[in-house]
């Protein structure tokens, strides 16, 4: 009975786990005083951008994922003359590489963009599952700035670097997404053998010599990242089935093998797939001191924060996270990709840093190098909205319980409250009371709404207090989708 407890409790584990549920997942604390003091930085900008971007757009299909020979049905294989060959589809896909040239390419535009919009911080997709690098790498010839690549003789064709300097530009941070498997390199995918999975298709342990060479590779190409583009702030690799198995064991599910805990586990098989992290990061800090290093799904101190994947966890969180969302239609390029509403957008934002993470919001570009313009009137929403309410948000940590209703709360170094007041699809004014029965001011506390200087009076009650919105206020209110209290402290 004790063994089949364990198995349940070990199958609910996998399942969360292939959910990308976190909020469970043991946490490593960072050590190293130079990247806890960036990473508490990191944690007070809030809110970034991600962008997936590659050939694959050509095609509007999810990133690179149909290269992978599983049956999954988000990723099958439906472009191409011949997509039920498989080895006829990778050829052709791979051959996107000889059509890719985004001559609309304007990252200047972008980085503006996304700075009105409030955002802090860029991850960039240098590298997807796929290996074409989106920047000017001597390790391989899959690359954007090669000769067979229409766009290599384009003034901005190592566009992971233009796309770099144009954000430095607008002060935001910048991230190098990198992908640590490489379907595209004969030493994770040795050609002699059909790939059976996302895993590398032999086994590392029996040929040592092969996986050194695919170690050095991976670790040469982000050492040219960490070298070659100027300021880094952030490594974000994903690929978390390519880890270090750690010496603690546990059974597989569906066959009851004893495997070693961190393998990489996926339907049978699981893969011992030691990249020497520790060595890496080690390298990447030598070079960029401070380096904030996100290992994505692998336990271990190379994990200096957490990523719940297109979802908002249901609670505050006892470590360092961000979820990263997407904007509109998928992770790349999606033609005619509906985007979520201003209102959906603001209100995740402050639900999120209410909780205490970030939000990393992904738009994808067209295979031209454009944004389509959802993208774009979105950004413009947040950035109407954070002008008046982004010092709530900003540099903010939860106060408890982080939500009352629909209210959410952030509080700052200072000791000022806010209250977010989420607007309601059905409401077209806000209220001439508001009550929060989990804030007890002091009193003579001054309380204002973000993008007013008048000062509103409130009530003391058994539980909380009550605030009263003059009528002049509700009808000309500073911002759309959330209004913002702000209880100062009384020092």
């Amino acid at each position: 009975m004790k063994n089949l407890v364990f198995v349940f409790a070990l199958f609910f584990s996998i399942y969360s786990f292939s959910q990308g549920v976190y909020e469970d997942e043991r946490y490593v604390p960072e050590t190293d005083p130079l990247v806890l003091e960036k990473l508490d930085e990191w944690q007070g900008k809030k809110f970034g951008l991600l962008m997936h971007w590659g050939t694959y757009s050509q095609w509007g299909i999810v990133e690179s994922w149909s290269l992978s020979p599983e049956e999954y049905s988000w990723c099958e294989r439906t472009k191409g003359v011949n997509p039920n060959d498989y080895f006829a589809y990778k050829k052709e896909y791979e051959g996107l590489k000889n059509t890719f040239n985004p001559v609309k390419f304007n990252p200047d535009k972008w980085a503006l963009a996304a700075k009105n919009a409030g955002m802090k911080y860029v991850v960039f997709t240098t590298k997807h599952h796929d290996g074409f690098t989106m920047f000017d790498s001597k390790y391989t010839d899959y690359k954007i700035t090669d000769s067979g690549t229409p766009f290599s003789s384009n003034p901005k064709a190592n566009i992971t670097k233009e796309i770099f300097k144009s954000f430095r530009n607008q002060g935001l941070w910048t991230g190098a997404y990198f992908s640590k498997p490489d379907w595209n390199s004969e030493y994770y995918w040795d050609p002699k053998y059909p790939p059976m999975d996302r895993n590398v298709n032999y086994s590392p342990e029996e040929n040592p010599e092969k996986w050194q060479k695919f170690v050095d590779f991976t670790h040469n190409q982000i050492m040219e990242l960490m070298t070659g583009y100027g300021k880094i702030d952030i490594l974000w690799l994903d690929g978390g089935w390519v880890a270090k198995a750690s010496k603690s064991e546990i059974i597989d599910w569906f066959t009851g093998t004893l495997h070693n805990d961190n393998q990489a586990y996926l339907k049978h098989r699981m893969v011992n797939q030691d990249i020497k992290m520790d060595e890496l990061v080690v390298k990447a800090r030598e070079k960029q001191p401070g380096l904030i290093v996100v290992d994505r799904a692998v336990h271990g101190k190379n994990q200096n924060y957490l990523t719940p994947e297109n979802r908002v966890p249901e609670k505050t969180l006892p470590y360092p996270w961000e979820s990263c969302i997407i904007s509109g239609g998928g992770w790349s390029y999606t033609p005619d990709a509906k985007y979520m509403s201003g209102r959906e957008g603001i209100h995740m934002l402050i639900d999120v840093v209410a909780k205490g993470g970030n939000l990393l919001l992904n738009i994808a570009p067209s295979p031209e190098g454009e944004w389509q313009q959802g993208a774009y009137e979105l950004l413009e929403e947040y950035g109407d909205w954070m002008k008046v309410n982004s010092s709530a948000i900003y540099n903010t940590k939860p106060i408890a319980p982080f939500k009352e209703n629909n209210i959410c709360m952030t509080q700052n170094k200072d000791g000022n409250v806010f209250l977010f007041y989420l607007v309601q699809e059905t409401e077209n004014h806000i209220p001439s009371e508001i009550i929060v029965n989990s804030i007890n001011p002091k009193k003579g506390t001054k309380i204002t709404m973000l993008g007013s200087k008048k000062r509103l009076k409130w009530v003391k009650l058994k539980e909380g207090f009550k605030v009263l919105i003059p009528k002049e206020l509700r009808d000309n209110l500073p911002s759309k989708y959330a209004w913002t209290l702000k209880v100062e402290a009384i020092n």
